[in-house]
Protein backbone atom coordinates (compact mmCIF):
# COMPACT_ATOMS: atom_id res chain seq x y z
CA UNK A 1 0.00 0.00 0.00
CA UNK A 2 3.01 2.33 0.92
CA UNK A 3 4.08 1.99 -2.65
CA UNK A 4 0.56 2.95 -3.81
CA UNK A 5 0.59 6.16 -1.42
CA UNK A 6 3.89 7.35 -2.42
CA UNK A 7 3.12 6.82 -6.58
CA UNK A 8 0.33 9.22 -6.07
CA UNK A 9 2.62 11.34 -4.23
CA UNK A 10 4.86 11.39 -7.04
CA UNK A 11 2.27 12.13 -9.54
CA UNK A 12 1.01 15.38 -7.62
CA UNK A 13 4.33 16.25 -7.50
CA UNK A 14 5.08 15.96 -10.99
CA UNK A 15 1.63 17.40 -11.44
CA UNK A 16 2.99 20.70 -9.51
CA UNK A 17 5.99 20.88 -11.39
CA UNK A 18 4.90 20.61 -14.96
CA UNK A 19 1.85 23.58 -13.92
CA UNK A 20 4.86 25.68 -12.59
CA UNK A 21 7.06 25.08 -15.26
CA UNK A 22 4.00 26.44 -17.56
CA UNK A 23 3.87 29.40 -15.36
CA UNK A 24 7.16 30.21 -15.92
CA UNK A 25 7.31 29.46 -19.22
CA UNK A 26 4.21 31.61 -20.05
CA UNK A 27 5.92 34.91 -17.74
CA UNK A 28 5.72 37.03 -20.83
CA UNK A 29 2.87 36.25 -22.45
CA UNK A 30 0.32 38.67 -22.18
CA UNK A 31 -3.00 38.37 -20.72
CA UNK A 32 -1.76 35.00 -19.92
CA UNK A 33 -3.30 33.50 -16.65
CA UNK A 34 -1.55 31.27 -13.69
CA UNK A 35 -3.10 28.17 -13.04
CA UNK A 36 -2.77 26.45 -9.57
CA UNK A 37 -2.95 22.87 -8.69
CA UNK A 38 -5.37 21.96 -5.64
CA UNK A 39 -4.72 18.40 -4.25
CA UNK A 40 -7.08 16.48 -2.07
CA UNK A 41 -6.53 13.43 0.11
CA UNK A 42 -7.32 9.65 -0.64
CA UNK A 43 -9.58 7.34 1.65
CA UNK A 44 -10.36 4.10 0.70
CA UNK A 45 -13.20 4.06 3.81
CA UNK A 46 -13.43 2.90 7.18
CA UNK A 47 -14.64 0.95 9.96
CA UNK A 48 -17.93 2.90 11.48
CA UNK A 49 -17.32 4.27 14.14
CA UNK A 50 -13.97 3.93 14.55
CA UNK A 51 -12.41 7.28 12.66
CA UNK A 52 -8.87 5.83 13.59
CA UNK A 53 -8.76 2.72 11.28
CA UNK A 54 -9.87 5.00 8.26
CA UNK A 55 -7.12 3.72 5.50
CA UNK A 56 -5.37 6.63 3.99
CA UNK A 57 -4.32 5.79 0.22
CA UNK A 58 -2.50 9.04 -0.80
CA UNK A 59 -3.25 11.94 -2.78
CA UNK A 60 -4.94 13.07 -5.79
CA UNK A 61 -5.09 16.04 -7.82
CA UNK A 62 -8.64 17.59 -7.37
CA UNK A 63 -8.60 20.62 -9.79
CA UNK A 64 -5.83 22.69 -11.12
CA UNK A 65 -7.46 26.38 -11.23
CA UNK A 66 -6.66 29.57 -13.20
CA UNK A 67 -6.07 32.52 -11.22
CA UNK A 68 -7.40 35.16 -12.84
CA UNK A 69 -6.66 38.66 -11.08
CA UNK A 70 -5.27 41.18 -12.88
CA UNK A 71 -1.96 41.20 -14.54
CA UNK A 72 -0.07 44.56 -14.52
CA UNK A 73 -0.65 47.10 -17.70
CA UNK A 74 2.40 48.65 -19.84
CA UNK A 75 1.84 51.04 -22.48
CA UNK A 76 2.61 50.44 -25.75
CA UNK A 77 2.55 53.14 -29.04
CA UNK A 78 0.03 50.87 -31.16
CA UNK A 79 -3.78 52.46 -30.65
CA UNK A 80 -4.24 48.36 -31.71
CA UNK A 81 -2.40 47.39 -28.49
CA UNK A 82 -5.17 46.98 -25.64
CA UNK A 83 -6.13 45.67 -22.16
CA UNK A 84 -9.10 45.45 -20.29
CA UNK A 85 -8.77 47.25 -16.72
CA UNK A 86 -11.23 45.33 -14.07
CA UNK A 87 -12.98 41.98 -15.23
CA UNK A 88 -14.24 40.56 -18.92
CA UNK A 89 -12.90 39.24 -21.84
CA UNK A 90 -12.51 40.34 -25.10
CA UNK A 91 -15.10 38.62 -27.65
CA UNK A 92 -13.12 36.96 -30.86
CA UNK A 93 -14.39 35.06 -32.91
CA UNK A 94 -12.79 32.03 -34.86
CA UNK A 95 -13.42 30.47 -37.91
CA UNK A 96 -17.40 30.95 -36.95
CA UNK A 97 -16.92 30.09 -32.98
CA UNK A 98 -16.65 32.39 -30.43
CA UNK A 99 -13.54 32.15 -28.28
CA UNK A 100 -12.30 34.83 -24.96
CA UNK A 101 -9.10 36.36 -24.49
CA UNK A 102 -7.48 38.48 -22.10
CA UNK A 103 -4.74 39.22 -24.58
CA UNK A 104 -5.19 42.56 -26.78
CA UNK A 105 -2.46 42.79 -29.33
CA UNK A 106 -4.25 43.22 -32.41
CA UNK A 107 -3.98 44.36 -36.11
CA UNK A 108 -5.62 45.24 -39.19
CA UNK A 109 -6.06 42.44 -41.96
CA UNK A 110 -5.82 43.43 -45.62
CA UNK A 111 -9.59 43.10 -45.38
CA UNK A 112 -9.70 45.87 -42.85
CA UNK A 113 -11.14 43.09 -39.91
CA UNK A 114 -9.13 43.91 -36.48
CA UNK A 115 -7.79 40.30 -35.87
CA UNK A 116 -4.90 38.83 -33.41
CA UNK A 117 -1.79 36.80 -34.83
CA UNK A 118 -4.26 33.79 -34.59
CA UNK A 119 -6.24 35.50 -37.19
CA UNK A 120 -8.97 35.94 -34.48
CA UNK A 121 -11.28 38.51 -35.31
CA UNK A 122 -12.04 41.36 -32.57
CA UNK A 123 -16.18 41.33 -31.97
CA UNK A 124 -17.03 44.89 -31.54
CA UNK A 125 -21.51 46.37 -31.72
CA UNK A 126 -22.70 48.31 -34.16
CA UNK A 127 -23.43 51.61 -33.57
CA UNK A 128 -27.11 53.70 -34.08
CA UNK A 129 -27.34 57.71 -35.50
CA UNK A 130 -27.06 58.25 -31.64
CA UNK A 131 -23.80 56.37 -31.17
CA UNK A 132 -25.18 54.02 -29.18
CA UNK A 133 -24.72 50.11 -29.61
CA UNK A 134 -27.10 48.13 -31.35
CA UNK A 135 -27.83 44.39 -32.16
CA UNK A 136 -25.78 41.90 -31.71
CA UNK A 137 -21.50 41.56 -31.78
CA UNK A 138 -19.93 41.55 -35.06
CA UNK A 139 -16.42 41.20 -36.41
CA UNK A 140 -14.95 44.75 -36.16
CA UNK A 141 -14.27 46.29 -39.87
CA UNK A 142 -12.33 49.43 -40.12
CA UNK A 143 -13.99 51.62 -43.15
CA UNK A 144 -10.92 53.49 -44.69
CA UNK A 145 -12.33 55.08 -47.28
CA UNK A 146 -12.09 58.73 -47.38
CA UNK A 147 -15.16 61.11 -45.95
CA UNK A 148 -17.12 62.79 -48.19
CA UNK A 149 -16.77 66.49 -48.55
CA UNK A 150 -19.04 68.60 -46.57
CA UNK A 151 -20.15 72.37 -48.32
CA UNK A 152 -19.55 75.37 -46.03
CA UNK A 153 -23.47 76.00 -45.01
CA UNK A 154 -23.39 77.88 -42.04
CA UNK A 155 -20.35 80.48 -40.24
CA UNK A 156 -20.93 81.12 -36.56
CA UNK A 157 -19.08 84.55 -36.08
CA UNK A 158 -18.51 85.80 -32.77
CA UNK A 159 -16.43 89.07 -33.08
CA UNK A 160 -16.33 92.13 -30.86
CA UNK A 161 -16.66 95.17 -32.93
CA UNK A 162 -14.77 98.25 -31.13
CA UNK A 163 -18.04 100.94 -29.75
CA UNK A 164 -15.55 103.61 -29.94
CA UNK A 165 -14.75 102.63 -33.58
CA UNK A 166 -15.04 105.85 -35.92
CA UNK A 167 -17.53 105.88 -38.54
CA UNK A 168 -15.86 105.43 -42.13
CA UNK A 169 -15.74 108.36 -44.01
CA UNK A 170 -14.14 106.64 -46.90
CA UNK A 171 -17.08 105.23 -49.49
CA UNK A 172 -17.87 103.19 -51.12
CA UNK A 173 -16.24 100.07 -50.00
CA UNK A 174 -13.58 98.62 -51.48
CA UNK A 175 -11.88 95.59 -49.99
CA UNK A 176 -8.17 96.94 -51.61
CA UNK A 177 -9.03 100.15 -50.08
CA UNK A 178 -8.07 100.03 -46.44
CA UNK A 179 -9.75 103.05 -45.36
CA UNK A 180 -13.22 101.98 -46.48
CA UNK A 181 -14.32 99.21 -43.99
CA UNK A 182 -13.60 99.31 -40.08
CA UNK A 183 -12.27 95.55 -39.55
CA UNK A 184 -12.13 92.37 -41.28
CA UNK A 185 -11.25 88.59 -40.83
CA UNK A 186 -10.43 86.01 -42.94
CA UNK A 187 -11.68 82.43 -43.37
CA UNK A 188 -11.78 78.87 -45.58
CA UNK A 189 -15.12 77.99 -47.46
CA UNK A 190 -15.63 74.56 -49.00
CA UNK A 191 -17.85 73.53 -51.92
CA UNK A 192 -19.30 70.40 -52.77
CA UNK A 193 -16.51 68.73 -53.68
CA UNK A 194 -14.23 70.29 -51.27
CA UNK A 195 -12.46 72.71 -52.70
CA UNK A 196 -11.55 75.66 -50.52
CA UNK A 197 -12.63 79.09 -51.73
CA UNK A 198 -10.54 82.22 -49.73
CA UNK A 199 -13.19 84.39 -47.91
CA UNK A 200 -12.90 87.89 -45.87
CA UNK A 201 -15.46 88.90 -43.98
CA UNK A 202 -15.78 92.90 -43.46
CA UNK A 203 -17.58 95.39 -40.88
CA UNK A 204 -17.92 98.96 -41.94
CA UNK A 205 -19.28 101.17 -39.60
CA UNK A 206 -21.57 103.68 -40.90
CA UNK A 207 -23.26 105.00 -37.74
CA UNK A 208 -23.27 104.74 -34.15
CA UNK A 209 -24.12 101.06 -33.00
CA UNK A 210 -24.93 100.18 -36.86
CA UNK A 211 -22.36 98.34 -38.96
CA UNK A 212 -22.54 96.75 -42.94
CA UNK A 213 -21.04 93.74 -43.41
CA UNK A 214 -19.52 92.44 -46.61
CA UNK A 215 -18.41 88.97 -47.24
CA UNK A 216 -16.05 88.71 -50.59
CA UNK A 217 -15.33 85.06 -51.82
CA UNK A 218 -12.30 84.80 -54.12
CA UNK A 219 -12.16 88.09 -54.74
CA UNK A 220 -16.17 88.59 -55.65
CA UNK A 221 -18.48 90.22 -52.86
CA UNK A 222 -21.50 87.71 -52.41
CA UNK A 223 -24.53 89.51 -52.03
CA UNK A 224 -26.82 89.34 -49.19
CA UNK A 225 -30.74 88.08 -49.56
CA UNK A 226 -31.67 90.20 -46.96
CA UNK A 227 -29.60 93.28 -46.30
CA UNK A 228 -26.45 92.47 -44.52
CA UNK A 229 -26.60 95.47 -41.65
CA UNK A 230 -25.89 94.78 -37.65
CA UNK A 231 -27.59 96.99 -35.47
CA UNK A 232 -26.68 96.93 -31.98
CA UNK A 233 -28.48 97.94 -29.14
CA UNK A 234 -26.97 100.42 -25.78
CA UNK A 235 -26.26 97.12 -23.75
CA UNK A 236 -23.77 96.42 -26.81
CA UNK A 237 -26.15 93.09 -28.08
CA UNK A 238 -27.33 92.91 -31.48
CA UNK A 239 -30.76 94.59 -31.78
CA UNK A 240 -31.25 93.72 -35.58
CA UNK A 241 -31.77 91.51 -37.27
CA UNK A 242 -33.97 89.80 -34.20
CA UNK A 243 -32.22 86.52 -35.63
CA UNK A 244 -28.89 87.63 -35.27
CA UNK A 245 -28.42 85.80 -38.78
CA UNK A 246 -27.39 87.46 -42.19
CA UNK A 247 -28.59 85.20 -45.47
CA UNK A 248 -26.65 85.04 -48.85
CA UNK A 249 -28.08 84.14 -52.35
CA UNK A 250 -26.73 81.38 -53.93
CA UNK A 251 -23.06 81.61 -55.20
CA UNK A 252 -22.42 79.48 -58.49
CA UNK A 253 -18.92 77.82 -58.52
CA UNK A 254 -17.73 76.20 -61.14
CA UNK A 255 -18.21 72.35 -61.55
CA UNK A 256 -20.16 72.44 -58.12
CA UNK A 257 -23.52 73.02 -56.70
CA UNK A 258 -23.65 76.50 -55.86
CA UNK A 259 -22.88 77.85 -52.03
CA UNK A 260 -25.93 78.66 -49.90
CA UNK A 261 -24.63 80.29 -46.87
CA UNK A 262 -25.83 82.02 -43.49
CA UNK A 263 -23.75 84.00 -41.36
CA UNK A 264 -25.27 83.25 -37.62
CA UNK A 265 -23.66 86.46 -35.26
CA UNK A 266 -25.90 84.82 -32.75
CA UNK A 267 -24.06 81.84 -31.53
CA UNK A 268 -23.20 80.02 -28.72
CA UNK A 269 -20.38 83.07 -29.07
CA UNK A 270 -22.06 85.86 -30.09
CA UNK A 271 -21.11 89.45 -31.87
CA UNK A 272 -20.95 91.78 -29.71
CA UNK A 273 -20.26 95.53 -29.62
CA UNK A 274 -18.27 96.77 -26.49
CA UNK A 275 -15.29 99.51 -25.15
CA UNK A 276 -12.76 96.67 -25.88
CA UNK A 277 -10.53 95.83 -28.84
CA UNK A 278 -11.78 94.11 -32.09
CA UNK A 279 -11.46 90.48 -31.57
CA UNK A 280 -12.14 87.75 -33.07
CA UNK A 281 -14.12 85.08 -30.63
CA UNK A 282 -14.98 82.39 -32.81
CA UNK A 283 -15.46 81.79 -36.34
CA UNK A 284 -16.71 78.25 -37.13
CA UNK A 285 -18.19 77.24 -40.40
CA UNK A 286 -19.61 73.78 -40.98
CA UNK A 287 -18.02 72.82 -44.37
CA UNK A 288 -14.75 70.75 -44.68
CA UNK A 289 -12.43 69.20 -47.58
CA UNK A 290 -12.11 65.34 -48.15
CA UNK A 291 -10.53 63.51 -45.27
CA UNK A 292 -8.40 60.17 -45.67
CA UNK A 293 -8.08 57.73 -42.45
CA UNK A 294 -5.40 59.47 -40.15
CA UNK A 295 -5.59 57.39 -37.04
CA UNK A 296 -8.38 55.11 -35.02
CA UNK A 297 -8.91 55.91 -31.48
CA UNK A 298 -10.52 53.67 -28.99
CA UNK A 299 -12.01 54.99 -25.73
CA UNK A 300 -12.23 53.53 -22.27
CA UNK A 301 -15.65 52.34 -22.94
CA UNK A 302 -14.61 50.51 -26.25
CA UNK A 303 -16.02 52.74 -28.85
CA UNK A 304 -13.72 52.91 -31.82
CA UNK A 305 -13.03 56.52 -33.60
CA UNK A 306 -11.59 57.19 -36.78
CA UNK A 307 -9.92 60.33 -37.09
CA UNK A 308 -9.30 61.92 -40.51
CA UNK A 309 -7.09 64.38 -41.99
CA UNK A 310 -9.99 67.30 -42.68
CA UNK A 311 -10.33 67.17 -38.51
CA UNK A 312 -13.49 64.85 -38.90
CA UNK A 313 -14.07 61.70 -36.85
CA UNK A 314 -16.66 59.02 -37.48
CA UNK A 315 -17.58 56.16 -35.16
CA UNK A 316 -16.60 52.52 -36.26
CA UNK A 317 -18.74 50.47 -33.41
CA UNK A 318 -17.92 50.01 -30.05
CA UNK A 319 -16.28 46.67 -28.38
CA UNK A 320 -17.84 43.99 -26.92
CA UNK A 321 -16.74 42.35 -23.77
CA UNK A 322 -18.04 39.54 -21.65
CA UNK A 323 -17.54 38.14 -18.61
CA UNK A 324 -19.20 35.20 -16.49
CA UNK A 325 -20.39 33.69 -13.38
CA UNK A 326 -17.38 31.44 -13.25
CA UNK A 327 -14.69 32.61 -14.73
CA UNK A 328 -12.45 29.50 -13.52
CA UNK A 329 -14.55 27.00 -15.53
CA UNK A 330 -13.61 28.45 -18.78
CA UNK A 331 -11.58 25.84 -20.75
CA UNK A 332 -8.05 26.91 -22.28
CA UNK A 333 -8.15 26.76 -26.25
CA UNK A 334 -4.84 27.76 -26.93
CA UNK A 335 -3.51 30.85 -28.31
CA UNK A 336 -4.48 32.97 -24.64
CA UNK A 337 -7.86 32.18 -25.08
CA UNK A 338 -10.40 30.20 -23.30
CA UNK A 339 -13.73 28.89 -24.49
CA UNK A 340 -16.92 28.98 -22.59
CA UNK A 341 -18.46 25.55 -20.59
CA UNK A 342 -21.40 24.27 -18.96
CA UNK A 343 -19.30 24.88 -15.81
CA UNK A 344 -18.36 28.81 -16.59
CA UNK A 345 -22.09 29.80 -17.81
CA UNK A 346 -23.23 31.60 -20.42
CA UNK A 347 -21.30 34.83 -21.32
CA UNK A 348 -22.66 38.11 -19.84
CA UNK A 349 -21.87 40.42 -22.86
CA UNK A 350 -21.83 44.41 -22.72
CA UNK A 351 -19.48 47.25 -22.85
CA UNK A 352 -16.73 48.14 -21.10
CA UNK A 353 -17.33 50.48 -17.85
CA UNK A 354 -20.65 48.45 -17.60
CA UNK A 355 -22.24 46.08 -14.93
CA UNK A 356 -18.90 43.59 -14.45
CA UNK A 357 -16.83 44.78 -17.30
CA UNK A 358 -13.35 46.86 -17.00
CA UNK A 359 -12.64 49.79 -19.03
CA UNK A 360 -10.84 49.12 -22.16
CA UNK A 361 -7.08 50.74 -22.48
CA UNK A 362 -5.75 51.82 -26.16
CA UNK A 363 -2.11 51.65 -26.32
CA UNK A 364 -1.56 49.70 -23.65
CA UNK A 365 -0.99 45.21 -22.91
CA UNK A 366 -1.59 43.68 -19.82
CA UNK A 367 1.47 41.20 -18.54
CA UNK A 368 1.10 37.69 -17.31
CA UNK A 369 -0.08 37.73 -14.11
CA UNK A 370 2.78 34.91 -12.65
CA UNK A 371 4.70 36.18 -10.25
CA UNK A 372 8.16 34.80 -10.90
CA UNK A 373 9.48 34.05 -7.16
CA UNK A 374 6.72 32.74 -6.32
CA UNK A 375 6.82 29.91 -9.32
CA UNK A 376 10.70 29.59 -8.13
CA UNK A 377 9.75 28.39 -5.18
CA UNK A 378 7.13 25.88 -5.99
CA UNK A 379 9.37 24.60 -8.16
CA UNK A 380 11.75 24.13 -5.06
CA UNK A 381 8.90 22.31 -3.00
CA UNK A 382 7.53 20.02 -5.81
CA UNK A 383 10.96 19.06 -6.23
CA UNK A 384 11.37 18.47 -2.68
CA UNK A 385 7.78 16.35 -2.32
CA UNK A 386 9.03 13.81 -4.82
CA UNK A 387 12.17 13.29 -3.42
CA UNK A 388 10.89 12.78 -0.35
CA UNK A 389 7.80 10.45 -1.56
CA UNK A 390 10.84 8.41 -4.02
CA UNK A 391 12.52 8.10 -0.56
CA UNK A 392 9.45 6.42 0.46
CA UNK A 393 9.38 3.63 -2.10
CA UNK A 394 13.22 2.94 -1.09
CA UNK A 395 12.17 2.66 2.27
CA UNK A 396 9.06 0.02 1.18
CA UNK A 397 11.22 -1.11 -0.75
CA UNK A 398 13.96 -2.22 1.57
CA UNK A 399 11.00 -3.40 4.42
CA UNK A 400 9.84 -5.89 1.90
CA UNK A 401 13.07 -7.00 0.74
CA UNK A 402 13.93 -7.51 4.98
CA UNK A 403 10.56 -9.21 4.63
CA UNK A 404 11.56 -11.57 1.84
CA UNK A 405 14.93 -12.54 3.33
CA UNK A 406 13.56 -14.17 6.65
CA UNK A 407 13.94 -17.79 6.67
Amino acid sequence: MAFETAISGLNAATTQLDIASNNIANVNTNGFKQSRAEFADIYTGSNLGVSSLAVSRGVRTAAINQQFDQGNIKSTNNNFDLAISGGGFFLLQDNGSQVYSRAGAFGVDRSGFVTNSAGQKLMAFTVDTAGMPAGSPLPLQIDTSDVAPNATGQVDVGVNLRATAPVVSVTPFDPNVAGSYTNSSSLTFYDSLGNPHDTVLYFVKTAANTYDTHLVMDGTEITPAAGGTIVFGTDGKIQSPASGQVAYSPTPVPGATDISVTLNYAGATPTTQYGDTYSVNALDQDGYTTGRLATINIDETGRVFARYTNGQSRLQGQLALANFANPQGLRQAGNNAWIETFSSGIPLVGIGGSARLGTVQSGALEDSNVNLTEELVKLIMAQRNFQANAQVIQTEDRVTQTLMNIR
